[in-house]
């Protein structure tokens, strides 16, 4: 009999931030698929938790799928997880739980923390409606396209960003949305955790000079 698929939510920074049924479901588990077997490995050990652990990250998804799959089908319980937040957000899940569905595998969501809400709640614009584009292109093609577009969204929109590329990203959204509301959210749940809320171009401009530390999530207000 085929076992079952959890996709486990775990903190995005806070270790507090994790719900008592995650905490079940990584215990009773058969094994843990990790984007980071070293993250989460402490996030296990905070909870004395032992569950065995495999990785599952983007450079090796297209190889290890089948075989997590195989031993789903086999008969085991097996949770994954990302490194932070909601697995299947911009993370190699998706490939994984696209091939369990495919294959008829039960696929159980256990709900917790993701940045995107958490940054879109908190960042004082419209949550009535709203489009989450991940990451943005790298290409410049592709990228300078999506900009476009993004720029005729009348949603509120949320984006994700490393810190070695905020700088540059804020400028070319100033550059295309001009001084658009925007509120840019770091190091979320964490000890140095800032929303900074202004508009695109000042953002910009302080983030010239600015040390930028820390994942960010950048929210902008749609266009009237």
């Amino acid at each position: 009999m085929s076992g079952i698929l959890y996709l486990v939510a775990t903190p995005i920074g806070n270790l507090e931030d994790i719900t008592l049924r995650a905490l079940k479901v990584l215990k009773e588990v058969q094994l843990i698929a990790a984007e980071d077997t070293r993250h989460t490995g402490l996030l296990l050990k905070h909870y004395g938790i032992s569950t065995p652990l495999s990785s599952f990250y983007s450079y090796n998804q297209k190889g290890k799928a089948p075989e997590l799959i195989r031993r789903i089908q086999e008969g085991i319980n097996m949770a994954l997880v990302s490194d932070a937040g909601t697995p299947g957000i911009s993370d190699p899940a998706v490939a994984l739980v696209a091939q369990a569905v495919a294959a008829g595998i039960k696929v159980v969501p256990i709900p917790g923390p993701t940045a995107l809400i958490s940054a879109l709640i908190a960042s004082g614009l419209d949550t009535s409606q709203f489009v989450f584009t991940g990451f943005l292109p790298v290409k410049p093609g592709r990228r300078a396209k999506a900009l476009e577009q993004l720029e005729q969204e009348s949603r509120t929109i949320v984006i994700y960003e490393s810190p070695h590329r905020i700088s540059r990203t804020l400028q070319e959204l100033a550059d295309v949305f001009k001084s658009r509301p925007a509120a840019l959210c770091r190091e979320i749940t964490k000890l140095f955790e800032e929303f900074e809320r202004d508009s695109l171009v000042n953002l910009a401009q302080k983030y010239q000079t600015k040390k930028p530390k820390g994942e960010f999530v950048i929210v902008i207000a749609g266009k009237e």
